[in-house]
């Protein structure tokens, strides 16, 4: 119908645009207010040809997405986030014994494998993690369901596919799955139902580094988890009086204040730490 997208407003949830959409753009007619806030308007940008070359390139569909659902969750969520370090050396213990029965069943246990478990057992521990906020009804919607979303890191940007119903599987059988759809988002496989009803997300960005970070909670989700790179750090031993060299991991989870406080956010910390540091919890919670 020769519309630029970029210039119409979706009507939809996070501007999403709707065929009908379209057609009245195409029309003139005008479009209904969105459900959201009206987005802040862009600032223009100073030339910056006038200091040096430049070159400009378009963005992907998923880079747009990507602008489009960050500056909702950001403009719609009160975030905060709360840090903490987990010493997971008996769990990569476990985790490396795992390794060959695990590739017997075609699957590789990582550290996200068994965040996923780790993170279902605490959804169910702390159910408002795992729900999401109805603000024109003023209700809290609880989910019945466990599907989490997890990060994969793409040359054409950042996927986020969804593995479910993660309560009722075992690691080695989410480790399998993480496999297929981490390869599905990297070929540009994915499916957008494949990325569609996850209830809380993980973001490991271990395998690259960094110490610490604040995901951006993936409305309308109400919290998220950030995953660091694990490093040995001498920690004291009291019963010993000595330090001892340990695996320490760190983590954040960023969370929707309106729904979520400061003391379930640690509490809901601890118990990820603790299950990370006594795999024979796994057995119990998990």
């Amino acid at each position: 119908m020769g519309v630029n997208l970029l210039d119409v407003v979706g009507s939809g949830p996070a501007y999403r645009i709707s065929e009908s959409d379209v057609k009245r753009f195409a029309t003139g007619e005008v479009a209904p207010a969105p459900t959201t806030s009206a987005p802040v308007p862009a600032m223009p940008l100073p030339d910056f040809s006038k200091f040096g070359p430049v070159r400009r390139e378009a963005m992907s569909g998923i880079r747009r997405a990507t602008v489009r659902s960050m500056a909702q969750a950001w403009s719609t969520i009160p975030m905060v986030t709360q840090f903490d370090k987990a010493d997971i050396t008996e769990m990569e213990a476990l985790r490396k014994k795992m390794g060959p029965r695990a590739e017997k069943r075609g699957a590789k246990v990582t550290m996200t494998a068994i965040l996923l478990k780790i993170a279902a057992a605490a959804l169910k521990q702390f159910p408002k993690f795992n729900a999401s906020i109805d603000t024109a009804s003023n209700e809290v919607i609880f989910k019945e369901y466990i599907h989490i979303g997890v990060a994969v890191d793409t040359p054409t940007g950042l996927l986020v596919p969804v593995v479910r119903d993660v309560d009722k599987k075992g690691v080695i059988t989410l480790a399998a799955e993480l496999g297929e759809i981490a390869a599905k988002a990297r070929d540009r496989k994915l499916t957008p139902e494949e990325m569609q009803g996850a209830s809380f997300t993980i973001s490991n960005l271990g395998g690259i580094g960094g110490t610490g970070f604040t995901p951006i909670v993936n409305w309308p989700e109400v919290a998220i988890m950030g995953v660091s790179r694990s490093s040995m750090e001498p920690v004291w031993n009291a019963e010993k009086g000595t330090f001892e060299p340990r695996n320490i991991m760190p983590f954040s989870l960023s969370y929707d204040h309106r729904l979520i406080d400061g003391a379930d956010a640690a509490r809901f910390c601890r118990f990820v730490a603790e299950m990370l540091e006594d795999p024979f919890l796994l057995g119990f919670e998990g």
